[in-house]
């Protein structure tokens, strides 16, 4: 059994020194056997203090990113942040932003803290903490992995869109009658053009059972107030009222909402010629939207 030469104590004064996590600090302190310049060093040979060192600045910049795997069976959606626009362009940002969405991509976690946690394979094993902080040092500014989502269909598909821009992604999850047909060009062609449409057209919910109750319930209180104010008679309020909602609810759910591409044809409307063209029953279940800097 290994004893430490250090205290928690000595932990504490190291993260404030230099700013690193409390796992680099044990690391730095067992690596130097409790010598606290000497773990100091350690962690700026490393790369880590230096980059810890900044993270008082504000990183509003970075890049959206997504991923599917080959069989379509798991998607990634990802932001991560860095400080200026400029090092958000680079090829290296870029390339880490990669690290970040295989690596979600092959991680089955839950959320953030344990993607960092988890060692990455193509990196010889380091955590993602580890790798985002060395590139960090590297880029000259903080860079952090705020956000991802990832979704893993049983029966069904998973596709994406990216806007160019790399400020804007979607990942659409559909489940599929005929799970042979997820990686077909018509079922991938579906889930992208929705994924497209999603990011464009910035749909609240799925449909109209995911818009929450108490937005639903303001909506309607508007629509009755203006049909008061218009001096519709009290007998017709609940009735316009009532139109007036179904017309949000077209609006403001993606699947009811005009496709963007063809508005005369809705995403529903879409769905269905697919499933037609590969003779299986496709549901479209859910979609994520994120835009760069959206709380």
């Amino acid at each position: 059994m290994t004893t430490m030469n250090f205290t928690a104590k000595d932990v504490q004064e190291l993260r404030q020194r230099t700013g690193a996590g409390m796992m680099d600090c044990k690391k730095a302190l067992t690596e130097m056997n409790g010598d606290l310049n000497a773990a100091v060093e350690y962690l700026r040979t490393k790369g880590i203090a230096k980059a810890e060192s900044r993270s008082g600045r504000t990183t509003s910049e970075g890049m959206i990113g997504s991923t599917v795997s080959t069989d379509a069976a798991i998607g990634v959606l990802a932001e991560v942040n860095c400080e200026t626009d400029f090092v958000a362009r680079t090829d290296d940002f870029k390339a880490l932003v990669d690290v970040v969405l295989q690596h979600a991509l092959h991680t089955d976690v839950a959320d953030v803290d344990a993607l960092l946690a988890a060692p990455v394979g193509s990196e010889g094993g380091k955590t993602l903490d580890v790798v985002v902080k060395e590139r960090s040092a590297k880029l000259g500014e903080v860079v952090n992995v705020r956000r991802f989502v990832r979704y893993a269909v049983g029966s069904g598909a998973v596709g994406m869109y990216t806007h160019h821009n790399a400020k804007v992604g979607v990942l659409v999850e559909a489940t599929l009658g005929n799970p042979d047909v997820a990686t077909s060009e018509p079922v991938q062609a579906m889930l992208k053009a929705i994924a497209e449409h999603a990011a464009a057209m910035n749909p609240l919910a799925l449909d109209r059972t995911g818009i929450a109750p108490e937005l639903i319930e303001k909506e309607k209180r508007i629509a009755e107030d203006q049909a008061r104010q218009s001096g519709k008679p009290e007998a017709m309020i609940e009735k316009i009222a009532t139109g007036k909602l179904e017309a949000f609810f077209k609006d403001m759910s993606l699947v009811s909402q005009p496709w963007v591409r063809e508005p005369k044809k809705t995403i529903t409307d879409l769905i269905r010629e697919t499933a037609k063209t590969v003779d299986t029953e496709i549901t479209v279940t859910r979609f994520v939207r994120f835009a760069l800097g959206d709380a």
